[in-house]
């Protein structure tokens, strides 16, 4: 990591005289990318390091020639010879997800939604103008290839890890015939493929695009199904159709011949399908193949998103196969198996975490149950080896940058995470009282706090759970 932070600051040397003041490892989400955060004054830029040059290609051109029609996208100032990073304009850190669940469902969100759908119609059509699509990263355009393969990311990386038996023959062939209906004759436009609030950023009322290097050429509806239908965002039925009509009256505008409003609607209500299966797809793969908690727990969400859409728009009589499926994807037992029991105001168990020193000895659990889980951290690069953090904690930010991005740490946690969470389900059933969780390093300042802390987190956000932390050691700590 310190590498890359010395070949960024070697690139923003070529557009800034002066040293930056601070450069922040900005998390991850599903993606490979690794962003950074600079800042200089009241200036800030966001740096972006990916190994995989073709795809930082593709984000480049495609972002230089959307911001030359006007559109609004993050302006690329500079690119490193190597083409493995580069330095844009920031647009901000606020998404219309985070304005969306700050402000709830208000009037002023709803027209948030609505300059986000005019400006996707611009984008689709003015920005898909004189677009070389041979920089697109997989298909050059969203025909049946394309469709067939989100279908069976969803069967391989979702349905499969189910273990329900069906004839998988049967549901291939019943995959070639939607993908043959879905595909679209249109294929004028630009297609952002992964259209979604998180993805938009909204700076003084504006909204503006990111992350669309996975674009390509294709119809119009997609993106518009992408937005709407995102399972974080629960849109009532209600915003979604009046939406899904304020975008057919802005994009007929862009339009040289009117659009068949019927036939888009039938396509839109296809693709809405489609994307859910294939968000469900990467919950899959990134909950219970790669163990990512944050994907893990919007399993529920995804299925329950899908559950509503089959509730107004179910699936016609030609695939059989694949409606049977769907049905008992949807059905309360298959959702409830990704739902975690959520603790209750009649729920007893309260669970205490303590981060502590080994020198100083081992946390005593003097509760009826006893037990609990003592985890060593000093496996861990501990950071107060390094003169800058001694005098820091597991509280403060450099330490937690430092233990996120040059240890291991996130891994061990992942780890820790599915041990634990195992205990807590078990006795929220079982109505236990009690569970104590230690972490422990050598002076209980750096890296078991970091761990108390973000575990503390885990729990209340996945279970609601009460949690009582303390950092045992606090009064011994180097300051």
């Amino acid at each position: 990591m310190d590498q890359i932070i010395k070949h960024i600051n070697n690139l923003y040397k070529t557009i800034q005289s002066s040293d930056w003041d601070q450069i922040s490892k900005i998390p991850q989400s599903g993606g490979d990318r690794i962003y950074f955060r600079i800042v200089k004054g009241s200036q800030s830029w966001i740096a972006t390091y990916n190994k995989n040059i073709k795809e930082n290609e593709t984000f480049i051109y495609f972002a230089n020639h959307f911001f030359e029609k006007g559109l609004p996208v993050p302006k690329v100032l500079v690119v490193s010879e190597d083409r493995s990073i580069y330095i844009q304009a920031d647009l901000g850190n606020i998404s219309l997800l985070d304005v969306l669940e700050k402000e709830g469902k208000t009037e002023h969100v709803f027209s948030l939604f609505q300059k986000s759908l005019k400006a996707l119609a611009k984008l689709q059509v003015q920005g898909g103008k004189g677009l070389d699509y041979d920089y697109c990263l997989t298909s050059k355009e969203f025909g049946k290839h394309s469709i067939l393969t989100d279908l069976l990311y969803y069967k391989y990386y979702f349905l499969d890890a189910l273990q329900f038996p069906y004839d998988k023959q049967a549901l291939i062939d019943e995959f070639e015939l939607l993908s043959d209906q879905l595909a679209s004759k249109d294929l004028n436009h630009f297609l952002f493929r992964d259209f979604q609030s998180r993805n938009i950023i909204v700076n003084n009322d504006e909204v503006y695009f990111i992350d669309f290097q996975g674009g390509m050429q294709g119809g119009l509806s997609y993106d518009v199904a992408s937005l709407l239908w995102q399972a974080k965002a629960e849109l009532s039925n209600e915003w979604k159709q009046q939406l899904v009509k304020y975008y057919i009256d802005e994009v007929q505008k862009l339009l040289p011949t009117p659009m068949d409003e019927a036939k888009f609607i039938n396509q839109y209500n296809g693709f809405v399908l489609l994307r859910l299966l294939q968000v469900l797809g990467a919950y899959g793969f990134r909950g219970l193949f790669e163990r990512k908690a944050h994907f893990l727990t919007s399993i529920p969400l995804g299925l329950k998103n899908l559950k509503n859409f089959l509730s107004i728009s179910p699936l016609s009589k030609d695939t059989p196969v694949f409606a049977g499926i769907l049905n008992w994807m949807v059905s309360e037992e298959v959702i409830q198996r990704f739902t975690p029991p959520v603790a209750t105001d009649k729920t007893p168990l309260l669970i205490t975490i303590n981060s502590f020193s080994y020198k100083k000895g081992l946390p005593i659990d003097e509760s009826d149950n006893g037990g609990g889980f003592i985890f060593d951290m000093r496996g861990i690069l501990n950071p107060g080896r390094f003169e800058e953090y001694k005098k820091l904690s597991g509280l403060d930010k450099p330490v937690q940058d430092f233990l996120e991005q040059r240890t291991k740490m996130n891994t061990f946690l992942n780890s820790v995470w599915d041990l634990i969470d195992i205990t807590v389900e078990n006795y929220l059933s079982r109505d236990f009282e009690s569970l104590q969780i230690n972490f422990g390093c050598t002076g209980g300042q750096h890296r078991s706090v970091f761990a108390a802390e973000q575990t503390a987190r885990h729990l209340r956000n996945k279970y609601k759970a009460k949690v009582i932390l303390e950092h045992t050691n606090q009064n011994n700590w180097v300051k």
